[in-house]
């Protein structure tokens, strides 16, 4: 610059500049500050079926401090995840867990989807059918989609029960047939994510297996709650949920296969001979890992608690039925996760302040949360890991609100009555 009027301008722009800039940045970092001071808004009890099972030990809580930094689980990595001998993945990966499942190769995966992807990925061909529950999760149906698959739907049979029979998949395997289509995986939901019901699994792998079709049993709703045993079972492939069922901070979840299909879905790489391709070599890295390990010891424990956790789910959802809120699917019912029809609930939201939102904020005044804001038609909830003191309070927290609204618009009608005459 020649003149030192130019120079002068000059700086004045860039200090400018460098002031708006600085004056951004300080927004900007005070906008971020809300990031350091989240809370959850959480009842005593909640009843969620998504975080029922889900839930950490005191033990999974004190490791998720412990190794929570980034790849804090790394420190004696040799370069295979599931190898790694300090803290024990090796031993928890190709033994227990195998052991766990009744399977022969299992893998920790970042959940229940990833693992459906993988195993689809692997054992199909694009343009191949799968053969699946019309109850199924999203994520079987987004899966199949990734794969570039064909879906042929098992349907349910209709309310109230949602049933999915062995005949259905022999039927929708035909089906698949007549489209020219060749079919290289079925699929079933067990249980369903929506009804919580229990299909006859055995009964389903014998079908799938006389057309030499292999099954996948999603237990993301099963594996760590209750007995789950894929080879009792006939499921050649099974996946399941850390985050939520096995009591782990999520996303984790887990991946088991038998010898014949476990050589395709956990093939190594060519290039990398260490790392497996469907897993992109390592998947979980660290905290949700070390809590599904921390946690282990309990829920192989409450496993062996089922028969009770049952009892108490059959036991609330006749309570239930005594207040008009009736429970559809399975009957007698086998699961923790219920589906009820409510229609006293919502025709109380016709009237009630806030509307269809009236129910979630009683329910959260008396120490209840987990039924979804603004559903009073219909709800799911689970029981599970709720002794009887705890789901008599749900239970009274129900039965409080319809008696209060119910004896509020039964006084509105007299008095109308009485100022008419």
């Amino acid at each position: 610059m020649n003149s030192p009027g130019k120079y002068i301008t000059f700086c004045l722009i860039l200090a400018k500049y460098y002031t708006a800039r600085g004056t951004i940045d300080m927004q900007m970092l005070e906008n971020l500050e809300k990031f350091t001071r989240l809370k959850r808004d959480v009842a005593q009890i909640n009843v969620d079926p998504l975080q029922r099972g889900g839930i950490l030990t005191p033990e999974a809580r004190a490791a998720l401090v412990e190794w929570g930094d980034g790849y804090s689980i790394c420190d004696f990595c040799a370069g295979m995840l599931d190898h790694i001998r300090n803290p024990p993945v090796e031993e928890f990966v190709h033994s227990i867990l195998p052991e766990f499942l009744d399977i022969d190769e299992v893998r920790v995966t970042h959940g229940a989807r990833e693992g459906k992807f993988a195993a689809m990925h692997s054992l199909c061909q694009k343009g191949d059918f799968v053969v699946m529950d019309g109850n199924a999760h999203y994520t079987s149906v987004l899966a199949a989609e990734r794969a570039g698959l064909n879906v042929e739907y098992v349907p349910s049979s209709k309310e109230p029960d949602y049933a999915i029979s062995s005949e259905g998949y022999a039927l929708a395997i035909e089906r698949a047939y007549e489209k020219k289509g060749n079919v290289t995986l079925a699929l079933l939901t067990y249980p369903d994510g929506n009804y919580g019901n229990l299909a006859d699994a055995r009964a389903i792998a014998d079908v799938c297996h006389d057309y030499g079709v292999p099954l996948l049993l999603n237990g993301a709703y099963s594996v760590g709650r209750m007995p789950v045993k894929a080879r009792e079972l006939g499921a050649d492939i099974i996946v399941g949920s850390g985050h939520k069922s096995m009591a782990a901070c999520g996303p984790v979840g887990v991946l088991g296969a038998s010898e014949e299909y476990a050589r395709i879905i956990f093939k190594p790489s060519a290039t990398k001979k260490n790392k497996e391709v469907e897993l992109l070599g390592c998947t979980v890295r660290g905290a949700p890992l070390i809590t599904l390990m921390a946690s282990f010891p309990t829920v192989v424990e409450r496993v062996g608690r089922w028969p009770e956790e049952l009892e108490n789910a059959r036991w609330f959802s006749s309570e239930m039925e005594k207040m008009d809120l009736v429970q559809v699917g399975d009957r007698p019912h086998n699961h923790d996760l219920m589906f009820f029809l409510t229609e006293r609930l919502y025709d109380i939201s016709q009237t009630a302040k806030g509307g269809r939102y009236f129910l979630y904020r009683e329910m959260k005044d008396r120490g209840v949360c987990g039924i979804k804001p603004g559903l009073t038609r219909q709800f799911k909830l689970s029981t599970y890991g709720l002794g009887r003191p705890e789901l008599e309070v749900v239970l009274n927290a129900l039965s409080e609100i319809i008696e209060s609204h119910e004896k509020d618009e039964k006084g509105d009608k007299n008095e109308k009555g009485a100022n008419g005459s």
